[in-house]
């Protein structure tokens, strides 16, 4: 199955990104290649997240790496909709992760490099 990127979590990936490199570059580039890694293997296993606890009846899901939540959907592809950084599920968070995956762009197909972040 294709793993197609929106915007928002591109943007929310290089974010995150540029901070970690502020302390270590060579850190920030193994953490977007480890994120890709993990993503991909959707595409042969998209079922390996949970159901994400906030929106238990959609088709939406979570993988975790470290305290990152990847949210994606299933459908035809998967689409990873936004990456959040959390410590712990906050209540006032949930209703701004129910906007993040509604209002996502797509498609936005991706190899690995493609966003600035890679660059």
């Amino acid at each position: 199955m294709k793993v197609v990127w929106s915007p928002l979590a591109l943007q929310k990936l290089g974010d995150a990104a540029e901070f970690i490199a502020l302390d270590n570059p060579s850190a920030a580039e193994k953490w977007v290649n480890e994120v890709f890694d993990k993503t991909e293997l959707l595409g042969s296993m998209p079922e390996m997240g949970r159901m994400v606890p906030e929106m238990p009846h959609t088709n939406y899901r979570e993988i975790i790496f470290g305290h990152y939540r990847i949210i994606y959907s299933l459908s035809h592809e998967i689409r990873v909709l936004t990456l959040r950084q959390e410590q712990t599920v906050n209540p006032p968070h949930n209703k701004r992760l129910k906007r993040d995956c509604q209002r996502v762009a797509f498609p936005v197909p991706l190899s690995r490099g493609g966003c600035s972040c890679c660059v």
